[in-house]
């Protein structure tokens, strides 16, 4: 499997701890910045790498703000992402399980590496379950494609 990662001034520590977790499951990586505690805008972190997502370069993508809302907010504005706000275990399992999530945002200043670090473990060991999700996917995608 292969990493996009990427946070802007207000996730930068956590997202270099995120990248010692990928490591260590073996998947490959590539950290998209940003490397600086200087003020940042965090669109110019988040739409690469969701864009490099959404054009299969990537497997799945992972970005760090301050909260992870603006991070996650830019993302799903690229067709075919589907970047979910978590900050527990369980939104990080049920949404690759019923979302098909192809990207995670998280906030440095609401949890800490330890729990940063399972959710990563957890969202990347799960698989999309299909069925009644799959028709639910569908119809989003179906939205995104006439509406953009």
């Amino acid at each position: 499997m292969k990493i996009a990662i990427a946070s802007d001034h207000g996730g930068t520590r956590l997202k270099d701890e995120l990248i010692n977790v990928i490591k260590d499951l073996g998947f490959s990586y590539e950290d998209f910045g940003c490397n600086c505690e200087g003020s940042v805008d965090y669109p110019d972190y988040a739409l690469p790498v969701a864009e490099k997502v959404a054009a299969g370069e990537f497997d799945r993508g992972i970005l760090v703000c301050g909260t992870g809302i603006g991070m996650s907010i830019a993302a799903n504005k690229v067709k075919g992402i589907r970047c979910a706000l978590v900050h527990d275990v369980f939104s990080a399992k049920a949404t690759r399980q019923h979302n098909d999530t192809n990207m995670i945002s998280m906030g440095e200043r609401v949890i800490g590496p330890g729990l940063a670090g399972e959710i990563v473990r957890t969202w990347l060991g799960e698989t999309f379950e299909g069925g009644r999700h799959a028709n639910r996917i569908d119809k989003i995608t179906s939205y995104e494609d006439t509406h953009r």
